[in-house]
């Protein structure tokens, strides 16, 4: 999640006007991978909101059981949060029926095996398993990743509506994508390639030489999620896991058609 969800306007004060709702998510927001406990002035830093607003909001979310409070004071996600993020249907709902075809793959490749969906203009980490000794990777569950860093990100952005495209497409830059993708040119072509072949090949080459694989996951006609295997690039020979990957994404949309699991996918 980016800094400053709620960016002050003149004299430190909140928008005019902002729902306690936007503040309360905007506080919220600034808790990421980096940044998973906080004090009272770093949270007012980082949601842009002022120190007696954001005590006043801490406290409620507290009461609420939002946020907890760790012995040092600091301030961390609470519990509630996963109670409820347990509910929704295109993240637990999904994860729950993608759960055995996870572990088959998981199984079968002893490597990163991810599993995610679209939220607007970025893929979100519903899942991940990896091998105790899997090359390390920073990818975390619930993390948001761009929709050009990773194989999930291409598929899912492959067959995402075209005015998401087209918005990425646009704003692409070297770097903030698959290493071999360096124009925006690049990236439309990709994205066509992900299309032919129903599945996505990317390639970092740093901190360490990684390559993965994706697939879509259907639920009927609309890809609703994309599943791969992240592992490490050793050159030619490589071991291939395509063929291991799109067939566990085929079942797995099978499953999802079969059994009437449209409205677990789709909420």
């Amino acid at each position: 999640m980016s800094e400053g969800g709620a960016r002050r306007r003149g004299g430190g004060r909140p928008p005019e006007g902002q729902p306690v709702i936007d503040r309360a998510f905007a506080l919220l927001a600034s808790f990421d991978g980096d940044h998973r406990a906080q004090t009272l002035a770093e949270l007012a830093r980082r949601c842009g909101i002022p120190r007696s607003s954001t005590l006043r909001l801490a406290r409620s979310l507290l009461g609420v059981g939002a946020l907890e409070r760790l012995d040092d004071g600091r301030y961390v996600v609470g519990l509630r949060l996963l109670e409820a993020a347990s509910l929704a249907p295109r993240g637990h709902g999904l994860r729950t029926v993608a759960m055995p075809y996870m572990e088959d793959l998981f199984h079968v490749t002893r490597q990163h095996v991810l599993f995610a969906v679209r939220d607007q203009g970025e893929a979100l980490l519903v899942e991940r398993l990896s091998a105790r000794d899997a090359s390390p990777v920073r990818y975390r569950v619930g993390g948001r990743l761009p929709l050009t860093s990773t194989g999930v990100g291409l598929v899912l952005l492959a067959f995402a509506p075209p005015a998401v495209q087209e918005e990425a497409i646009a704003a692409y830059e070297p770097g903030h994508g698959d290493d071999d993708i360096r124009t925006p040119d690049d990236l439309r072509g990709v994205l066509a390639e992900v299309r032919r072949g129903d599945h996505a090949v990317g390639r970092r080459y740093r901190p360490f030489r990684m390559t993965t694989v994706a697939a879509p996951v259907r639920d009927g006609e609309a890809v609703v999620a994309a599943l791969s295997v992240v592992a490490p690039d050793t050159g030619p020979g490589t071991p291939g896991y395509g063929p291991a990957v799109r067939a566990t994404a085929r079942a797995l949309s099978r499953r999802l058609a079969e059994d009437g699991s449209q409205a677990v996918a789709r909420g």
